[in-house]
């Protein structure tokens, strides 16, 4: 059962907007998927609570506190949206049932040095030899030189840059609403679907 962790230390980063859309690109797909919130903001379980019931149904996965228990029988797919700050017990669960990390990058000095420091840890955790790591670029306006910045400090990561996704109402107006970009028809989310061609594919892998 793959676990898929999203996380980065700094708030603001669009965590909660990335584990529901790869919730809900699972969904797509036909699996049967399970959603954690660790937040103390809740807004991913927010989010699940605003889903329609005729959508694509994405359960609930109770994350209580520092303790991250297994997802219960018959969950094909999990994800888990982690807090700002995350670091110590919580980190340490987090990592030990995870199988893949999506680490959500925005293009700001302070998220860039924010995520190296959380980039170096989790390369020296004793769980990193089975991790899959990914990054993600948000809210990213190619034409700007802040994205530069970010295109030249990931290149020299090592690690995959599975997408760039620009800053767009699509991701609010559906979070309003319980939605997804796959919740909806293709033609209205053309140009993001279309960045998130690469995050697919590897979730697929």
């Amino acid at each position: 059962m793959p676990v898929v962790v999203i996380a980065n230390p700094k708030g603001g980063v669009g965590k909660s907007t990335l584990s529901t859309n790869v919730a809900g690109y699972l969904a797509s797909r036909g699996h049967a998927v399970m959603l954690g919130d660790a937040d103390r903001q809740q807004s991913s379980a927010l989010w699940l609570s605003l889903r329609p019931a005729a959508a694509r149904p994405i359960r609930s996965w109770e994350v209580s506190g520092d303790h991250v228990g297994k997802p219960p029988k018959g969950t094909t797919h999990v994800v888990l949206d982690t807090p700002a700050g995350l670091h110590g017990s919580l980190c340490k669960e987090a990592l030990k049932h995870a199988d893949k990390v999506l680490v959500p990058l925005q293009p700001s000095i302070f998220d860039i040095y924010a995520t190296r420091a959380f980039l170096d840890e989790l390369a020296q955790s004793k769980h990193a030899g089975h991790l899959q790591v990914g990054i993600v670029g948000m809210r990213v306006d190619a034409r700007t030189i802040a994205a530069d910045k970010l295109h030249e400090f990931v290149d020299g990561l090592g690690l995959p840059v599975l997408g760039y996704l620009r800053d767009t109402q699509n991701y609010i107006h559906l979070a309003a609403r319980g939605l997804t970009l796959f919740d909806v028809a293709p033609s209205r989310v053309e140009k993001d679907l279309e960045q998130w061609r690469g995050i697919c594919d590897w979730l697929d892998r």
